[in-house]
């Protein structure tokens, strides 16, 4: 049964005098969503909050703000081209960047309070400063030398960074700068996370402060046992040859340790992760007191998750908890341990849906702490004194996120209180102590607003409003904004799909119009959302398209039920429930089934080709960007999650890639790829173009120049989606 959430089909239509979007527009400054604020954190004083902010002739040239709660103030705190006005990164840093998807950003990307709130580390450019926010304009430059990863510790005493793949500690009370690891060089890493760790793991650290300042655990690996990828490089004026060492599904892995330093006097402890080399280690903590270390051990083939303590004193070990699933046991970053070792906080999906339970220090479980046919999208706060526990969860409405309380003590486990009120989309950024959070909120008609808020939800201040008003950048194209409908169909197997739906610019329902479908289609990603809009969709709507999206199985922040059914089989399922949104699409008055075009990225571009090649009777073309076309050519933690090894899973891999189905293959295709991309790597493109050409399959190509896995600078990206525009048009408007 299909419902409506948002508006009439009448309210669609657009005043013949409303100003439209353009794609220059779209791409220029100041951004047309407003002013934005990313990173946003609570002092831990709770008197300011501060957060990062582009500025309005460049939205990706990024400063430090703060509002004062004090002073109801807002100001920027740290200009970030007086500390650094040229950037020049070295290459592991540009590829860092590409990895934690920021790699179109300048300035300011990360910053750090110290314990007191007094100080904060800014890091810019390989250079780290530290900034007195009494005085802001006298930043004390502390290291450089292409430095990463900087951090305060947790007492205060120490800056601990990585460089030249070693760490470093400065004690702060004498400058004095320590080198913790010699060994980092060649295929050794020292508190660095690994590629895959940081591409599908979301480790951005590879070390551990304990709280007391006492020690720090980190990440050593060799890279060694992992195949090097010989690959190319293209620019527009060289060719670099690059050898990265990359995992493919079923190669080795880096062999990896855990150690503990002492930062005062360099003192090393090996961690013993077990008898089985073949593991991933995912992540690590300290207890509240810090006489134990936690780390957690996932096996190869990832249906198994252990959290092991060790003791500090001893080294002895015990494992507190042990997940297993017959598909895969996802990893998270839930784990809280609460004062005076009385216990942590843990996440699990082992009912079916994820829900946080309380354990003792021994690893009795004590109780759920959340329950019930809902799950929590992940543990944003613990206020221990008002024995509260915050999470965000899409639990009124599949297509929302809300920020949720519950009773420490498991007492409202399947009836939480909902924080925030607003239907959309709400991000929270808590205090440490859970007394005030940040709320940054947005749905389809409003850009994302930005708030100070009680625990209770009420509101503090606004921090960034943001409202729709005559001087928005939005402003002129507010009259043109079409409106987003939602709904839902049914799977094969009776599961809930949801959708969403833009109707075209003076939208007529005697008309038929052509479909521009946007998929995704993967693991770990949503793509249809009650929130604020992404403007390509409503450009290509107000060009005469009817704009549609539909999350197929195997989609993010759904039950296991729905998620598991692509295991050992990628693109069957995805590929039936995206044909169940075409089939509808077809039956609609207003739809013309013959003109039904495709557009994907990454493994959206992968489910673009695996569209066409099962249904290019239905499918009018395809726009297919950065595309997985063989999934033994991707890297192992992501790809055999769902897909065990190649060894183990030849059927399943020979049917999951692309090149099994290309026969099917008949509608125009344009197919997109950076000629630098390090995550999907071009050769997956230029593998599918091999096969094209030997099957007589005409198609159209365009290849990007230094272009990564994101084509992230503005000129590529303008290029890119003016390209999509174009061949859309030329298919599907060309002579209607």
């Amino acid at each position: 049964m299909r419902f409506i959430l948002c508006f009439l089909a009448a309210l669609a239509a657009v005043p013949a005098t409303a100003e439209q979007l353009t794609l220059d527009r779209i791409h220029a400054d100041p951004a047309l969503s407003g002013p934005g604020v990313r990173n946003l954190k609570v002092s831990p004083d709770g008197a300011r909050v501060t957060f990062l902010r582009g500025r309005a002739d460049n939205q990706f040239q990024l400063d430090l703000w703060e509002y004062n709660l004090k002073d109801k103030s807002a100001h920027r705190l740290v200009d970030s081209k007086l500390l650094v006005p040229e950037e020049d990164l070295s290459a592991a840093e540009k590829a860092r960047r590409e990895r934690e998807r920021v790699a179109s950003l300048k300035g300011i990307l990360n910053y750090s309070w110290s314990p007191d709130g007094k100080q904060l580390l800014v890091p810019i450019a390989g250079n780290l400063y530290l900034i007195d926010v009494s005085q802001p304009d006298q930043a004390r430059l502390v290291a450089s030398g292409n430095v990463f990863d900087p951090k305060i510790s947790p007492r205060g005493r120490y800056v601990s960074f990585v460089r030249d793949q070693n760490l470093f500690v400065i004690e702060l009370a004498t400058g004095k700068e320590h080198q913790l690891t010699t060994d980092g060089g060649g295929t050794i890493h020292n508190g660095e996370a690994e590629f895959v760790a940081q591409e599908e793991m979301g480790q951005t650290t590879g070390y551990y402060w304990a709280p007391d300042d006492s020690a720090i655990a980190y990440k050593r690996y060799d890279e060694s046992p992992v195949p090097v990828a010989r690959r190319f490089e293209i620019f527009a004026d060289r060719t670099d040859v690059v050898e990265q060492r990359y995992p493919a599904a079923g190669d080795p892995n880096v062999q990896v340790q855990l150690r503990i330093v002492s930062p005062a006097t360099g003192e090393q402890r090996k961690v013993d992760l077990g008898p089985n080399p073949d593991i991933y280690l995912v992540r690590a903590d300290w207890s509240a007191s810090a006489r134990a270390l936690l780390f957690q051990r996932q096996s190869r083939d990832q249906k198994t998750l252990e959290l092991v303590s060790v003791d500090m004193a001893t080294l002895a070990q015990r494992v507190l908890v042990t997940e297993t699933s017959p598909t895969w046991v996802g990893i998270h970053d839930d784990l809280r341990f609460l004062a005076n070792d009385a216990g942590f906080i843990w996440s699990s999906e082992r009912s079916g849906r994820n829900h946080l339970y309380l354990y003792d220090m021994d690893g009795k479980l004590l109780h759920p702490i959340s329950s019930g046919n809902w799950g929590i999208d992940n543990l944003l706060a613990v206020d221990e004194k008002a024995g509260k526990v915050y999470v965000s969860s899409n639990r009124d409405a599949v297509i929302d996120r809300q920020t949720y309380a519950l009773a420490l003590d498991g007492s409202t486990a399947d009836h939480p209180q909902r924080i925030t009120q607003a239907d959309g989309w709400h991000d929270a950024a808590f205090a440490r102590n859970g007394e005030v959070f940040v709320d940054t909120w947005s749905d389809p008609d409003t850009p994302p607003q930005v708030s100070i808020r009680h625990p209770d939800g009420s509101m503090v201040a606004w921090l960034e409003h943001n409202e729709l008003n005559a001087q928005h950048p939005y402003a002129r194209y507010k009259n043109a904004h079409l409106h987003t409908e939602y709904g839902t169909l049914k799977a094969k197997d009776g599961q809930t799909l949801y959708y969403s739906l833009l109707k075209p610019a003076n939208f007529n329902p005697f008309k038929k119009y052509p479909v521009f479908l946007s998929t995704y289609g993967g693991p770990h990603a949503q793509h249809v959302a009650r929130k604020w809009g992404n403007l390509f969709d409503q450009y290509m709507a107000q060009q005469g398209f009817v704009v549609f999206r539909l999350d197929n199985r195997g989609s993010f922040r759904r039950e296991r039920a729905f998620t598991d059914a692509i295991y050992r089989q990628l693109g069957k399922v995805e590929v039936e429930d995206q044909l169940t949104g075409i089939a509808w699409l077809g039956q609609q008055s207003y739809v013309d089934a013959r003109r039904i075009g495709v557009f994907g990225w990454s493994y959206g571009g992968f489910m673009t080709l695996r569209l066409l090649a099962a249904a290019s009777d239905k499918i009018a073309l395809g726009v297919s960007v950065a595309p997985v076309t063989d999934w033994s050519l991707y890297d192992t933690h992501y790809t055999e999650q769902f897909m065990s090894t190649p060894k183990d899973n030849a059927d399943g891999y020979r049917n999951s890639g692309v090149y099994a189905h290309l026969d099917g293959l008949k509608s125009p295709l344009l197919l997109m790829h950076g000629m630098a991309d390090d995550n999907v790597l071009f050769t997956n493109t230029t593998r599918m173009i091999d096969a094209l050409v030997n099957r007589n399959v005409h198609f159209e190509l365009m290849t990007y120049p230094g272009g990564k896995h994101g084509m992230s600078s503005r000129t590529q990206q303008r290029h890119v989606y003016g390209n999509i525009e174009a061949f859309f048009k030329k298919h599907l408007l060309s002579g209607k």
